[in-house]
């Protein structure tokens, strides 16, 4: 009986350690399958950074720019979830770009107000600017309104050459802006000191940057060869056949000068040479006829 006993506690408690482990598998089953629908569409959407936005130039995108800290883009943020979800079938690749962290494209696509969305078609960028709910982004591209929209000029692409200066120009005022804080934050020095230090670098910079420039310049224009004697003589020989020419030209002008002076006179001459022969013989025939009327 006591053998008996044990065996049944003993089959009872295997019984109730494999209910135990059959309930914690199902527990982790529902957990796993609760989990994987999140994570699949967060898979839908995209993120766009500094090292691969590159891939929105092939294919069909459609990106939003956003900051955590604007409230537009919070109650935007659902809507673009759900949007994200339809990309598969649309054919289109959902994205966003988060411009806290990524100045490089802030600057690259002009941000200048949030959320901003833009639709790229095969690196052709054009911005949206209708309404923002899920049923006008679905057809938005189902019905490819964004034919009607003019694109973005290649000048101001965020490929040109540009929309890479602004890029680097944006990483670097962040860039100046995490120094300023960790200064005044973590080091402690006050606001202004952080300012002296910044303008003192710029000065140094600008010197340092206007002594390369020299340096180039005077590798590409040596100034040896300036200061060399050969190039003086030739220098000085190269003036005083210029002058001898222009001294030979003067002379060769003023004889032209002269020779019409001459050419002049001596038209002259012979108009007063003309005149007093005309006028000889009109006295002469006044005299002729004075004579036959005496007689």
């Amino acid at each position: 009986m006591a053998s008996s006993v044990r065996r049944e506690g003993r089959g009872a408690g295997a019984v109730l350690r494999l209910n135990s482990v059959l309930g914690l598998y199902l527990l982790a089953v529902a957990f796993c399958l609760m989990v994987l629908p999140v994570s699949a569409k967060r898979d839908h959407l995209k993120v766009v950074t500094d090292g691969n936005w590159e891939d929105i130039l092939a294919g069909e995108w459609m990106i939003e720019f956003f900051a955590p800290w604007c409230p537009a883009c919070q109650q935007l943020q659902p809507v673009w979830n759900e949007f994200a979800e339809w990309g598969e079938d649309l054919g289109v690749n959902i994205a966003k770009v988060d411009v806290t962290e990524q100045p490089g494209l802030s600057g690259r696509f002009i941000i200048t107000a949030l959320p901003t969305i833009y639709h790229c078609k095969d690196g052709v960028f054009r911005r949206y600017q209708g309404a923002r709910t899920k049923d006008d982004f679905l057809s938005f591209i189902d019905e490819k309104k964004w034919q009607g929209i003019e694109p973005i000029s290649s000048w101001f692409g965020p490929s040109s050459f540009l929309m890479n200066m602004m890029s680097a120009l944006f990483k670097l005022s962040m860039f100046i802006r995490q120094c300023h804080n960790y200064l005044t934050e973590q080091v402690g020095i006050p606001v202004w000191g952080s300012y002296v230090i910044f303008a003192l670098a710029t000065l140094f910079s600008g010197l340092a940057l206007g002594l390369v420039l020299v340096f180039i310049a005077d590798f590409v224009f040596p100034s040896r060869r300036f200061s060399s004697p050969a190039y003086y003589q030739k220098k000085q020989a190269v003036e005083q056949a210029r002058r001898l020419q222009r001294l030979e030209e003067e002379q060769e002008a003023d004889g032209e000068e002269e020779e019409e002076d001459e050419d002049d006179y001596g038209g002259r001459e012979d108009e007063w040479q003309r005149g007093e022969a005309a006028e000889d013989a009109v006295r002469r025939r006044a005299v002729g006829r004075g004579e036959e009327e005496d007689t």
